[in-house]
């Protein structure tokens, strides 16, 4: 900083100011510490601000199940939101969540100096563990969709599942199927619930929902029963045949697409399918996959926004804050007709 003072002619508080965008420096005088430290190549030493400051400027994210889409495209969200503020990410993955896992994470992010956490919780255990933790830091819980004291961001599940299913029966399908996922995850939980609840507003009947795991192979699994359910309805049970599925993710609607194809079944003519999270290649399945989109980028700005204004006042917010984000549903060829 001193080099940069010296060839900008001006002095090494000057410097600072024009560094930390300090308002009150002349147009010229910053103009001129800008060329110094372009020619010089002056980086600023993170490790010495955080001295002076004692802020680091540096966030953690805990992140359950990163191979999966919803997991990596909120994470990548949050690194481009934490970037525009100004922060760095330290995020450390879980492969399996449990809470001794969980607690070893946060307890690694402590160690490093981290100012607060964002943490993507699928599962209601998860969430229920951080409510024990004694943390030196703000903590932010993304995708949560609980109850629980802890302030959080999330899309809004139940509304998504409830957009597709009344989709399917404003196209004249008696009733919707459901491929679930996981039954410990809380977005698998939404989804049931708004699928459910649009059923039983419109007087629909609810048929048993099929058990996935958000793969492709599970999803192939319960195409395959499905397909054998197309040919006519359950009269005992007083359940219609199958018309219209709607499956809890876009991987596990491409084993069902997959399954009801080789079973010769048309797909829109004979059954329509749905999926959740419009991931990119939805378009080119075959048919195109109607699907739920989650604004992945709006999620990732709410919860830096909220973390950071959970830092700055100190963690004295409201608990039980919560930020919820619309879903849309995009209407494609595999549900345009009845």
């Amino acid at each position: 900083m001193a080099d940069v003072a010296q060839v900008a002619g001006v002095s090494h508080q000057t410097v600072s100011r024009v560094l930390s965008d300090h308002p009150n420096v002349r147009d010229s005088t910053r103009a001129d510490v800008q060329r110094a430290i372009e020619e010089l190549g002056y980086r600023r030493n993170s490790s010495a601000r955080a001295l002076v400051t004692r802020r680091t400027h540096t966030l953690g994210v805990v992140a359950c199940n990163p191979t999966l889409f919803g997991p990596s495209s909120t994470l990548a969200g949050l690194e481009e939101a934490a970037r525009e503020q100004g922060y760095l990410v330290s995020t450390v993955t879980l492969r399996r969540y449990s809470a001794s896992a969980l607690k070893g994470a946060v307890e690694h992010l402590s160690d490093w100096g981290v100012e607060g956490i964002v943490v993507i919780v699928p599962y209601r255990e998860a969430v229920n563990a951080l409510t024990e933790f004694r943390l030196p830091f703000p903590v932010v819980t993304v995708e949560g969709g609980h109850t629980l004291p802890i302030p959080g961001v999330s899309v809004d599940q139940e509304l998504g599942a409830r957009l597709v299913t009344r989709h399917l029966l404003a196209a004249g399908h008696p009733t919707v199927w459901h491929v679930a996922g996981p039954s410990n995850w809380l977005e698998a939980e939404a989804r049931i619930s708004g699928w459910r609840s649009a059923l039983e507003e419109a007087g629909a009947v609810v048929p048993p929902p099929l058990q996935g795991d958000w793969t492709p192979l599970s999803g192939y699994r319960a195409g395959q029963e499905l397909a054998g359910r197309v040919a006519g309805a359950d009269t005992r049970a007083g359940i219609p045949g199958v018309s219209a599925v709607f499956v809890a993710n876009d991987q596990m609607a491409l084993g069902v697409l997959r399954a009801l194809r080789e079973a010769g079944v048309s797909v829109p003519g004979q059954v329509a399918v749905a999926g959740f999270d419009d991931i990119p290649e939805a378009e080119y399945f075959a048919p195109p996959l109607t699907s739920v989109r989650q604004d992945f980028g709006a999620v990732g700005q709410a919860s830096i926004r909220l973390l950071l204004s959970r830092i700055e006042s100190r963690g004295n917010g409201a608990d039980d804050e919560h930020i919820v984000i619309e879903p849309r549903l995009i209407v494609r060829g595999s549900s345009n007709t009845a």
